[in-house]
């Protein structure tokens, strides 16, 4: 079924792919190569490019017809790289889409200052779009990332997060751009209070959703699909749903079995194994599972209020994907 969505969606987006990767290398424009070098080494290595396509068919679906769209949809790809940027200099990770994160082979302020060149950079085109709404939506995105990144920051090595602060910080994290994208399409296009709002109601559920299902693949997933060792949340301190779940769950043995694992940093594949058993066995993962595919659902339903059209296949497809992929 994965293979099967993906193509369904890759044959209605493919010549908007291509045309997004190409304003991405010529918007990018900065006045120092090293900053390019930094950028690009992040930007060009294989990013699904979810957000913009979201914001161009977003935009299609409620009529837009102009010629910039693409050029406004790299602003969310921007931002999205930005955080990255950021995130894996916090996070100390070491991969990042199956390379080497960018602070191992530049020094951290440079990697921090080229993540802040590009949250300019996702403004300026931002306020090409003369629509200060737009503006604004961006603004508040940079907030909420900004904090959600802190307060994971701050839960970092606890284990009594709950479920409701998991909820609160991934919606900062993730869902807000991607909802920002959806509302921002629908703003581009000027429609309706209540076509706005059901696009933003689509991206929050379809971020929540999208989160869920990649917070998963961290205990599913190998190797070679994610692009770095599977379990890099649970040895960098992060606490996500499946483990939120469980402690809830597991008994007094079990917990303390299961705190141990989340107190050591080099957690070694067989005792990785044991653990992604025991996710399966307290049914874990298949609450996560549950729970992303409860907000598919519910992003899907905001699309009854438009007509049918290519675009809004490609939204209720990638929706669907959202819990169906591997990567």
């Amino acid at each position: 079924m994965n293979k099967d969505l993906k193509t369904q969606i890759m044959d209605l987006v493919a010549p908007d792919l291509e045309q997004v990767e190409q304003a991405l290398a010529e918007n990018l424009s900065p006045h120092l190569d090293l900053v390019k070098q930094i950028a690009s080494h992040l930007l060009f290595s294989g990013g699904k490019r979810l957000r913009p396509l979201l914001f161009i068919h977003a935009a299609r679906m409620c009529g837009y017809t102009g010629k910039d769209a693409v050029l406004f949809s790299t602003i969310f790809e921007y931002l999205h790289a930005a955080t990255l940027l950021h995130d894996d200099v916090v996070d100390g990770a070491d991969m990042r889409r199956g390379k080497p994160a960018a602070h191992t082979r530049w020094p951290a302020p440079q990697v921090v200052l080229t993540g802040d060149f590009l949250l300019a950079r996702a403004l300026d085109i931002a306020a090409r779009t003369r629509e200060p709404r737009v503006i604004s939506v961006i603004a508040q995105i940079t907030q909420e990332m900004s904090q959600g990144e802190i307060d994971q920051l701050a839960q970092k090595g606890r284990n009594d997060v709950t479920e409701a602060r998991y909820l609160d910080i991934i919606e900062r994290k993730t869902a807000v751009l991607i909802q920002g994208a959806c509302q921002c399409g629908a703003i581009l296009a000027k429609v309706s209070a209540q076509k706005e709002n059901a696009l933003k109601s689509f991206g929050f559920h379809l971020g929540m959703a999208f989160q869920m299902a990649d917070d998963l693949l961290d205990y599913t997933a190998t190797a070679e699909q994610l692009g770095k060792n599977p379990g890099a949340d649970m040895r960098e301190g992060k606490l996500t749903l499946p483990l939120i779940y469980s402690l809830a769950k597991a008994g007094p043995g079990d917990r303390q079995w299961l705190e141990s694992m989340m107190a050591d940093p080099d957690v070694g594949p067989n005792h990785f194994k044991k653990l992604q058993k025991k996710l399966a066995d307290w049914n874990a993962i298949a609450y996560t599972e549950a729970k992303a595919r409860t907000h598919v659902e519910k992003a899907k339903k905001n699309l009854a209020i438009f007509d049918a059209a290519p675009s809004k296949s490609v939204l209720s497809l990638t929706a669907d994907y959202a819990v169906h992929r591997k990567v």
